[in-house]
């Protein structure tokens, strides 16, 4: 290794090849503390083409490459393995173009999201891509895991939000098809192949993305819904009198709130009471009344019973104050003590009966465990937590987790769902992919992972669990 380390040294310059441990370490350690990376050398190229030589030289050398964003994932897709080669974009972060009139971005992949946001603010457009980490994530990142977030309900996920892509190949070669066309009929639609393969098939170099007018009006509204299947009742009404401008459908719980308000200074509930279920309601786009639609929507669902008790942000301040309780509701969990955590998706019309069947099942297995299920219902992805039962053994609660990875897995197998809903596999569910996959879906996507990366060197064991000399060699 000592002798690869040099040679990329050569390539990008010793200052970029990071084989200290100390100063690796913000490259090693994952989100979560799930997973511990190991890697031998973190390399931070500036360029494609110092991103081609390094890759080739790692495949002279037959090393396993891990590309890596912002470090933000959380299934330890980004974490490198002892003979592993880390390669962070970072330093890629140059925004090549912006055509307002075309409606378009070209970006390089180590750009940090908030950043492409705030560009396309200032061209007058508007990103529609936005997540939790987005201060810190990056867009290969988001590409590779094809990330989704709070706009997906309007929007669609980051596949949906790319007219082109160029990447490094495993040999090093370089696909550049950067098109800006929205209507290209030419043969596979290769970008979707690498969006999403979360850098097994290659690594993302830039992007062309896809602008929407900047909306001129935003509506915010916290609610209060009679019961879970209130959130449907809601929602396909708001979708029927929005005329296309709901951008926005969180669920809220009750036991979310409070332990947002408990464990979150900056947290205060809107709607004081008690209430079991929230939403946040968002409207944006330009021309129309959404404050009116948006009123005449909740006074419609207030005589229905749907809704019990609303409010509409009427400032900045209010509108933050809504949003912190979203935010906080992942922050607090943080504090609460063990839990276990699942990003699934069902059908939009299953989300109610996911979320009973599941909270039942886990509480039947565990009695005193709670469960804390919140997210994107407007588009069938619910993040389910369930916490361990007051007094109950951490280490005891920690080991039953395959236990109730199998119940929880096989009720959303059952609903025709989706184990990883916009997190994506890495090496935490690696396992899922054999146990819950369409075995022949599988077999297709061994096959192309084994034809544009014969040695197995991009991001091995991630996504598709596949076995090569050169694998086995590296965990020697």
């Amino acid at each position: 290794m000592t002798d690869l380390i040099r040679q990329l040294g050569e390539i990008v310059g010793d200052r970029y090849v990071v084989s200290d441990d100390s100063e690796k370490a913000e490259f090693l350690e994952e989100r979560r503390g799930k997973f511990n990376g190991q890697g031998d050398a973190v390399i931070l190229p500036s360029t494609v083409e110092e991103v081609q030589r390094v890759v080739r030289c790692c495949a002279s050398h037959q090393r396993p490459i891990v590309p890596q964003g912002g470090n933000t994932g959380l299934c330890g897709g980004a974490v490198s393995r002892p003979g592993e080669v880390l390669i962070n974009l970072r330093r890629l972060n140059r925004i090549l173009d912006i055509d307002p009139i075309n409606d378009t971005m070209t970006v390089q992949a180590g750009c940090v999201l908030a950043n492409i946001q705030q560009a396309a603010i200032e061209s007058g457009r508007h990103f529609s891509l936005s997540l939790g980490a987005e201060g810190t994530c990056q867009i290969g990142g988001n590409l590779s895991t094809n990330a989704g977030g709070i706009n997906v309900l309007r929007y669609g996920n980051a596949r949906e939000q790319v007219l082109g892509l160029q990447a490094v190949l495993p040999d090093g070669r370089l696909w550049n098809d950067l098109t800006e066309l929205r209507k290209n009929n030419t043969g596979y639609d290769l970008k979707s192949l690498l969006i999403g393969a979360e850098g097994t098939l290659g690594i993302i170099t830039a992007a062309v993305l896809k602008l929407h007018p900047k909306p001129q009006q935003i509506e915010t509204a916290f609610v209060a819904l009679r019961d879970l299947e209130a959130s449907l009742e809601l929602l396909t009404l708001a979708r029927a009198k929005s005329g296309g401008a709901l951008s926005g459908f969180e669920l809220v719980p009750q036991m979310g709130v409070e332990l947002a308000e408990r464990h979150v200074p900056r947290c205060s509930n809107p709607l004081p009471g008690d209430h079991r279920w929230y939403v946040i309601m968002v409207y944006s786009g330009t021309g129309l009344e959404l404050r009116t639609i948006l009123e005449n929507t909740l006074a419609s669902s207030f005589e229905k019973g749907t809704v019990t008790d609303a409010v509409i942000s009427s400032s900045e301040a209010q509108t933050a104050q809504i949003w912190g309780i979203r935010e906080g509701l992942v922050e607090a969990q943080l504090q609460e003590g063990e839990r276990y955590t699942y990003d699934v998706a069902v059908k939009v019309s299953q989300v109610p009966d996911f979320i009973h069947r599941a909270s039942a099942l886990a509480e039947q297995r565990m009695p005193g465990i709670r469960p804390y299920p919140f997210g994107h219902v407007g588009d069938g992805n619910i993040h389910l937590s369930l916490f361990q039962p007051p007094g109950y053994d951490p280490a005891r609660f920690r080991s039953r987790l395959p236990e109730f990875d199998t119940l929880i897995f096989d009720l959303v197998h059952e609903l025709k769902g989706s184990f990883s809903a916009e997190h994506g596999i890495g090496l935490l569910k690696i396992a899922e992919m054999t146990d819950y996959k369409d075995p022949v879906g599988l077999s297709m996507m061994r096959a192309i992972k084994q034809a544009i990366d014969p040695l197995n060197i991009m991001n091995p064991g991630k996504v598709v669990a596949t076995q090569s000399a050169c694998q086995t060699s590296s965990r020697q």
